[in-house]
């Protein structure tokens, strides 16, 4: 249980580290798309019928169409106003969540359901293996990104936008990358950590 937090904390960091350290966009909302992966658990697991496991790989489908109309919003802030609108989003998302009966309401739902009949033994060795590939699978797709060219172009926006742009670098692209890739992460992430709830 300890590797497993270890790896999936792993994980975060690595998408957190890709949006604020590499992207330079201080998000404070990314709990949203944490959130979204845990709620993608329960409605593909406990009222889809759904293997938990196989939610953790759809939940990146559920968080990576979010952050599509998010990043459209978010991105027209700029500093620390992106960073407040990034937050509120994630309260929109949270009182969405609140007032919607099927996901529990404000009462929230046990997804111990979706886990039943899973002897505990599997449960765990698949638990430990999904989170070691997310662990893995995130820090080899950062450094994947930074070793490409998509990574310098992003390198270059953190820098300096206004110079990133006078080269031809599309610095919007760049950030809808960053920002979508890290949903996408935080949001399997999430799905995962609700299961070992």
């Amino acid at each position: 249980r300890l590797a497993t937090e270890f790896f999936y904390t792993l994980a975060l960091a690595q998408m957190w580290n890709l949006l604020a350290g590499y992207g330079g966009l201080l998000s404070v909302g990314q709990q949203a798309f944490v959130g979204l992966g845990g709620y993608a658990l329960v409605v593909l697991g406990l009222h889809a019928g759904l293997h938990p496991f196989l939610v953790v790989p759809l939940a990146r489908l559920a968080t990576g169409l979010l952050a599509i109309p998010t990043a459209a919003v978010v991105f027209r802030l700029r500093g620390a106003y992106f960073a407040v609108g990034t937050w509120v989003v994630a309260e929109v998302f949270r009182l969405l969540i609140a007032n919607t009966a099927a996901v529990g309401g404000g009462s929230g739902l046990s997804v111990t359901q979706t886990v039943k009949g899973i002897p505990a033994w599997w449960r765990d060795a698949y638990t430990l293996w999904t989170a070691l590939a997310l662990g893995a699978g995130a820090t080899l797709l950062v450094y994947w990104l930074l070793r490409s060219r998509h990574g310098l172009a992003l390198t270059a926006v953190r820098d300096s936008e206004t110079a990133a742009a006078s080269v031809g670098v599309s610095v919007l692209r760049v950030k809808w990358l960053v920002f979508i890739l890290s949903a996408i992460g935080c949001g399997m992430t999430g799905a995962l950590i609700y299961i070992t709830k």
